[in-house]
């Protein structure tokens, strides 16, 4: 699980990193990262309607907080970092989300990782 102190909780942090960030995309998810002045890394999750109901949109919250606790050591220091699910999201594994997480990791430069 991701410790509290890892989360965006408040609207007016999730506004920001959705209004100053930079996004980045692919077929499952998008990311937004915004950095920041400290060295804590804090992830926000934000899940539609269009997934479906409330069982499938806590599914993939589920499949999203723990492919980011998964890669948490791998983080780049400093960032705020929103994760969108698309659609296709909610019929793919976990593996592939972790995957996809970790690809939109790299091509934004939040992740220490040079390649997939």
């Amino acid at each position: 699980m991701l410790p509290a102190n890892a989360r965006l909780r408040k609207s007016r942090e999730f506004q920001a990193v959705f209004s100053k960030g930079k996004s980045v995309a692919d077929s499952l998810l998008v990311l937004y990262t915004l950095p920041r002045s400290d060295e804590s890394v804090r992830f926000g999750f934000s899940v539609g309607r269009k997934i479906g109901g409330a069982v499938q949109r806590n599914r993939v919250k589920r499949l999203l907080r723990e492919a980011a606790r998964m890669l948490l050591p791998e983080m780049t220091p400093g960032r705020d970092l929103v994760i969108v699910a698309r659609v296709r999201v909610k019929d793919a594994s976990f593996a592939e989300v972790v995957a996809s997480l970790g690809r939109l990791l790299v091509k934004s430069n939040a992740s220490v990782r040079s390649e997939v």
